[in-house]
C-alpha cells in the first residue's frame, strides 16, 4: 500500500499484541497436548482443529496487530476488511478449533450460572448485529475511533458477541445444540438480513459518512493512538488519509461496504451448505438404521 514506508516496524507489527497472541497459542498447545488428561472426557484433538485455532490466532493478529490494523486507519476499505475477518470469518474458525471437551469444562464452572441467558440464540443474534450496526453510525464510529480505551473495549465485546452469535450455527458441543437444523438455517438467513441495512447505508450513501476517513484533523487524532511519537509527528505532512489512497473518500467507503457484504454472504453460504449437509447425512443415517424411532424424532424436532 502507498505510504507504509513512512511508518516504523512497531507501527506495522504490534510487539505487545504479538506476545499476547503467542501466549494464547502456547497455552492452547499445552491444553490440547500434555495437559489434556487433566480434563474429564478429553480426547485427542485432530490436526485440522488445531490448525483452525492457530489460523484464527494468526488472523486476529493480522487485523489487530499487523499491517492491516494500521491500514484500517488509512482507508475505510481496509477497515471493513478487518471487521469482516474479525467478526464474520474468525468466530466459526475459532469455535471449531476448540474441542467440545474443553468447552464443557470451561462452561461448567459456577461463575457462568448468573449469565446463562447470554446463551439464548436470539440474544446472540441481535446483540452482535445491533452492536455492529450501531458502531457504523457515522457519529458513533468517529467518536469510538478517537477514544482509545473505548475503541479497544468495544472491539473485545464485539468479538465476544460474534462468538455468541456463531455458537448457535457452529454448535461446537453437539449435545448443547439449541436449534434444530431447520432453525439453524433460518438463523443464518436472519444474520445476513440483519446486517444488510448497515451495509446498504454505507454503500449507497450519497456522501462520505465518516470524518475519520475524510477530515484530516479527526484522522490525525485517531492515528496518534496507533503509531509511535516519531510517526505521529509526520501526520500533518500527509494532509489526511487521502494521501494513502487512489480512491476518493466516497469510493473508498462504497468499496468497503461491498467487501463487507460479499465476505459475509460467502461465509453465510458456506455455513448454510455445511448445516444442510450435516442435516442430510444425519437423516440418511437414521433412515438406514432399522432401530431408529422416526415418530419420536419427529416430535423432538418440533419442540
Amino acid at each position: 500500500m502507498k505510504g507504509l514506508s513512512y511508518f516504523s516496524f512497531s507501527d506495522l507489527w504490534s510487539p505487545f499484541f504479538l506476545v499476547f497472541m503467542l501466549a494464547v497459542a502456547t497455552l492452547y498447545s499445552f491444553l490440547v497436548g500434555p495437559w489434556r488428561y487433566r480434563f474429564q472426557g478429553s480426547e485427542p484433538v485432530t490436526i485440522g482443529r488445531q490448525i483452525a485455532f492457530y489460523l484464527s490466532v494468526v488472523l486476529l493478529y493480522a487485523v489487530h496487530g499487523g499491517p492491516l490494523s494500521l491500514m484500517g486507519h488509512l482507508m475505510f476499505t481496509y477497515h471493513m476488511t478487518d471487521m469482516a475477518i474479525s467478526y464474520i470469518l474468525v468466530p466459526p474458525i475459532l469455535l471449531y478449533g476448540i474441542p467440545s471437551w474443553m468447552w464443557r469444562s470451561l462452561l461448567s464452572l459456577p461463575v457462568w450460572r448468573p449469565i446463562r441467558f447470554l446463551g439464548k440464540p436470539l440474544f446472540g443474534l441481535f446483540l452482535f448485529n445491533l452492536m455492529f450496526s450501531f458502531y457504523h453510525l457515522p457519529g458513533i464510529h468517529d467518536w469510538i475511533m478517537v477514544h482509545y480505551f473505548i475503541h479497544g473495549l468495544f472491539y473485545i465485546v464485539l468479538l465476544l458477541a460474534a462468538l455468541l452469535n456463531w455458537w448457535h450455527i457452529s454448535a461446537p458441543v453437539p449435545e448443547w445444540v439449541g436449534l434444530t437444523p431447520l432453525r439453524r438455517l433460518g438463523f443464518i438467513f436472519l444474520n445476513s438480513l440483519l446486517l444488510t441495512p448497515a451495509c446498504v447505508l454505507i454503500i449507497f450513501a450519497s456522501d462520505p459518512l465518516f470524518s475519520v476517513y475524510n477530515d484530516p484533523q479527526v484522522w490525525a487524532q485517531a492515528m496518534r493512538y496507533c503509531v509511535s511519537s516519531s510517526s505521529a509527528s509526520l501526520l500533518a505532512e500527509f494532509n489526511g488519509p487521502g494521501f494513502f489512497s487512489v480512491l476518493s473518500p466516497h469510493e473508498d467507503q462504497q468499496l468497503g461496504g461491498i467487501i463487507m457484504k460479499l465476505l459475509q454472504e460467502f461465509v453465510n453460504i458456506w455455513a448454510l451448505f455445511t448445516v444442510f449437509m450435516q442435516w442430510y447425512k444425519k437423516e440418511r443415517a437414521q433412515e438406514d438404521d432399522p432401530t431408529f424411532d422416526h415418530a419420536a424424532s419427529g416430535r423432538l424436532n418440533n419442540v
